[in-house]
């Protein structure tokens, strides 16, 4: 989860601190309770079958899961690395509910962790606001970019999609790495694709610092069919931006996740405290601004300290 921060957060909540919820009739799991891993599919698990998000969406999130598990299972522990009641959690008056799954990579992979997850949370003003992620992480063996999934909506006919292939180095030092992953490989054909809807304009982030991370053929669009007579925002979920997804996804299994790349040891060292300052920072700026506002401080404490404990392993 890339951009919740707090003042986007506050563009569509009014809330006071939630008092903290300890268990979950849905769930079943008690915080802070046993720390009994389950195993959990990627594809089948309970915590992700993505129960609030609209069908398209849970269609395209389970079938991008699927692709992962199939392409990188065995590359993966198989199970969640976090504790099993950290994997989903909810504040105590129902209005606000969570889940993550995330798989480290083995030690032999050069895959770092693999991060699914949604948030749901009923507005004061009705409706709910609904958030569903895939993130993924390489380790300091290869340069390669980081993959990046978010879709956010608030409304039945409205939602911002952010999509990206983030990269690890400096573009303007390494003008092959631009070349070699976003020039030459056409990414920026999905934006120009998705844009040229007249119902998508684009998403600028609150957050500077989620600008500065990501790369120049990011896909950050506002998706609103509220007044369209052409498409409604199921059919665009389904017609655009799914085959984007999985295009997107599909490349970066093929060409990064699985294609190996010869990084000295100098430069690992490099990458290596990039992806912890990125990651913590995204804690920091992300989870920690809008965990706290919606679960209470004891559980978004739990979770950031776990999620903190896999990042930097």
């Amino acid at each position: 989860m890339a951009v919740i921060s707090k003042k986007w957060l506050e563009h569509f909540l009014v809330v006071t601190p939630p008092k903290v919820r300890f268990s979950s009739p849905r769930s079943k799991v008690r915080f802070p309770g046993s720390r009994r891993k389950v195993h959990c599919s990627s594809a089948s698990s309970k915590l992700m079958e993505f129960p609030y998000a609209s069908a398209p969406i849970k269609k395209l999130m389970l079938e991008l899961l699927s692709t992962v598990d199939d392409k990188l299972g065995s590359s993966l522990h198989p199970t969640s690395t976090l504790p099993s009641h950290l994997q989903h959690f909810a504040n105590s008056t129902d209005t606000a509910h969570a889940s993550l799954h995330l798989r480290s990579g083995l030690p032999s992979s050069q895959i770092d962790l693999i991060l699914g997850g949604w948030i749901h949370c009923k507005l004061p003003s009705g409706g709910a606001l609904n958030i569903t992620t895939l993130s993924a992480y390489l380790t300091s063996s290869t340069d390669a970019p980081h993959f990046l999934l978010e879709l956010i909506q608030n409304s039945p006919t409205s939602l911002v999609l952010i999509l990206d292939l983030m990269p690890r180095k400096d573009l303007i030092l390494h003008p092959k790495y631009l070349k070699n992953y976003y020039e030459d490989t056409h990414l920026d054909t999905h934006r120009q694709r998705l844009q040229a809807l007249p119902e998508v304009r684009p998403y600028y982030s609150p957050s500077l610092y989620i600008r500065a991370v990501i790369s120049p053929t990011a896909i950050l669009v506002t998706i609103d069919t509220g007044a369209s007579q052409s498409k409604s925002i199921e059919q665009i979920i389904e017609g655009d931006i799914s085959p984007i997804a999985k295009d997107l996804l599909h490349f970066w299994l093929e060409s990064c996740a699985c294609s190996a790349r010869e990084v000295d040891a100098s430069e690992r060292a490099y990458l290596a405290e990039r992806d912890r300052v990125i990651k913590n920072k995204t804690i920091e700026v992300d989870l920690g601004s809008s965990l706290p506002r919606l679960f209470g401080q004891e559980i978004a404490d739990g979770v950031l300290d776990a999620l903190k404990e896999c990042y930097n392993k």
